[in-house]
Formats: C-alpha cells, sequence, structure tokens
C-alpha cells in the first residue's frame, strides 16, 4: 500500500484508510467476528489508517476495534471522532431519543477520556470534531481539543463537515491536520472553496462514503436489497426514483472502469486518488474481498482522459436526492 503526509506535517499514511462505521452502525446488523478478520486484513496488507467515532454503535464500534489496536497498536494509525450524542445516552444525556450535536469544551474532554477508555489505548492519533454546534465558538471547542493535545491524549486534531470559515477560524487556533468530509463521484461539493482552503493552510482531505454509500460498486441495483434497519433505506439518493436516476450513473462509470480493466469501486477510489496527494479516501466494509478490491484500487493509474471521462459519467450536481435526510443535512456545514 502507497503511503502519503497527511496534512503539512502530519505522519505518512496509508493512501487508502478503512472507515468502520458500518462493523457496528448504520448499515444493518453486524458480525463482529468478520469485521475482526477485515481489520487484521487491512493491517497485513498496509492499511493502517483505521477510522470510527465514539457515535457508532453508541461506543461498540471502537470496543470493536480495542483488542485489534492494542494487539498491533504500532501498525495503526487510529482516529476517532466527537460531538454527536443522543438522548439518554448512558454518559448522561436527558430527553427523548434522538441526535444531537455538543461541541463544548466540557463535552470534548468527557468524550475523550471515553474514547480511550473504550480504544483501550493512551492516545489517540487523530482526534476530530465530528459535528460542530454552532452556538458554541469553534475557539472554545479547538482550545478544549488542543488541551487534550498538550495532556498528552492526543496526537492531532480534526473537524469533519464544516464550513471553510470554520476550518480558517480552528486552523488560527490550533493547527488541523485534517478535515473529513464526504466526497466521491456522487458528492463533490468540497471541490471549490473547501479543498482550496484545505490546500491553503496544509490540511490533508479525509474522503469518507468515497464509493457513494455502497452505490458506486454497483452491488446494489433495487431498494429490495436494503435491510430495514440499513440506514440507506431511509437515504434520499436510494429512495424510489432516485435510485433508478442514481444506477444510470453507475452504469456509466461501469463503462469507463470495463474499459480500464477495474470494478467501478476501483475506478472511483483511484478517480479521487487521482485528485492529489492530500486525498485520503476510507471506504469502509465489513468483508475481507471488499477491503482487497477496495486496497486493489491504489494499484489502478488512470490517464488524464479516463479521470476526465469519470468525472464526466457523473457531472457534478446529476446525482438525484441530497447527501442525508433534512434533519442531518442541517447538522453539515457550520
Amino acid at each position: 500500500m502507497i503511503r502519503r503526509r497527511l496534512g503539512a506535517s502530519g505522519p505518512e499514511v496509508s493512501a487508502i484508510g478503512l472507515g468502520c462505521m458500518g462493523m457496528s452502525f448504520a448499515y444493518g446488523a453486524g458480525d463482529d467476528a468478520a469485521s475482526t478478520r477485515t481489520l487484521h486484513r487491512a493491517l497485513d496488507l498496509g492499511v493502517n489508517h483505521l477510522d470510527t467515532a465514539d457515535l457508532y454503535g453508541h461506543g461498540r464500534n471502537e470496543e470493536l476495534l480495542s483488542p485489534v489496536v492494542r494487539a498491533r497498536r504500532d501498525e495503526v494509525f487510529l482516529a476517532t471522532k466527537f460531538g454527536n450524542r443522543v438522548h439518554g445516552e448512558a454518559t448522561g444525556g436527558t430527553g427523548s431519543p434522538g441526535l444531537y450535536v455538543d461541541s463544548s469544551a466540557v463535552w470534548a474532554r468527557e468524550a475523550c477520556d471515553a474514547s480511550l477508555r473504550r480504544l483501550g489505548v493512551d492516545v489517540i492519533d487523530l482526534w476530530y470534531l465530528h459535528r460542530r454546534d454552532p452556538a458554541t465558538p469553534i475557539e472554545e471547542t479547538v482550545g478544549a481539543m488542543a488541551g487534550q493535545v498538550a495532556a498528552g491524549k492526543v496526537r492531532l486534531i480534526g473537524l469533519s463537515e464544516v464550513s471553510p470559515a470554520t476550518l480558517r477560524a480552528a486552523h488560527a487556533v490550533h493547527p488541523v491536520t485534517a478535515v473529513q468530509m464526504e466526497y466521491s463521484l456522487f458528492s463533490r461539493d468540497v471541490e471549490g472553496e473547501m479543498l482550496a482552503t484545505c490546500r491553503e493552510l496544509g490540511v490533508a482531505l479525509v474522503a469518507y462514503s468515497p464509493v457513494g454509500r455502497g452505490l458506486l460498486t454497483g452491488a446494489i441495483t433495487a431498494r429490495e436489497q436494503l435491510a430495514a434497519d440499513d440506514w440507506r433505506a431511509r437515504a434520499p439518493r436510494f429512495a424510489e426514483g432516485n435510485l433508478d436516476a442514481n444506477l444510470k450513473l453507475v452504469d456509466e462509470v461501469r463503462a469507463v472502469a470495463d474499459e480500464i480493466g477495474c470494478t467501478p469501486a476501483q475506478a472511483a477510489l483511484a478517480w479521487l486518488l487521482a485528485q492529489g496527494e492530500d486525498v485520503f479516501p476510507i471506504p469502509g466494509t465489513r468483508r475481507a474481498y471488499r477491503l482487497e478490491e477496495n486496497v486493489a484500487a491504489a494499484d489502478v493509474r488512470l490517464t488524464p482522459a479516463q479521470r476526465a471521462r469519470l468525472g464526466e459519467a457523473v457531472p457534478p450536481g446529476a446525482v438525484a436526492g441530497a447527501r442525508y435526510p433534512e434533519a442531518a443535512m442541517r447538522l453539515v456545514g457550520h
């Protein structure tokens, strides 16, 4: 696996990482044994960038990673996140069930300690603010995050789904190593001011959902394939009508991938890697064979013409449906 430097002064990490959310959260029932095998296989293949969050499975995803990370700590670049909370959670929230954002300094410190306990490690390599409450000044949040760096509990800090203005304000308080944003052939909003700001400041762009939440694999062809507890069954891009339109775009990507001699997922990942040395896709999977397919994308070398044709296969704005349902969309871009 090729490696790239994460941000202007961060460590070298695998160009393709592993998003661990789906092992415990959002995409239906998990399989801890299979996921554990996939985690070990990732490290065997040189994929050292593992990404989780305290929200995923309400802490269970961090606990799932813990035995693997502790056994092979020197091989792992470990990223986790805080800021999304659930009413009534065991950590002390009250009220009716539902997601809310807490980016206060008090919660930052509590959340960091809780993640360290669940992960069973002494330090988090990259700690993100998962979502930002605009009522809390970003300077307050990043100041608290910087305090955890000073305390030796965190090595590097990052932000997720913020605005360029927030990134600038945060970076003025403490260096931001990475910004995590949804970025794929299906989600290209970052290609304007966000990516330009990252490059100006020397901040890496970590691309989550780089294969369009599975759509760009070509494996999903009908809504009936999605289990009732799969979040995508309620996602706008998988809604009746939208899915059919989006599958036509997948067919366009597949046609280019066939000419290249790779799978649609590999073409989508190779296209992202070709956007710049500062772009780090973190496709998620529970299955070792999918992991191996994703890793092989690092060996796909696109010609300028192939890169252009993939971009033209899914023009910006062509995808039907928003990235998230309306309530979740209100939590991004602050």
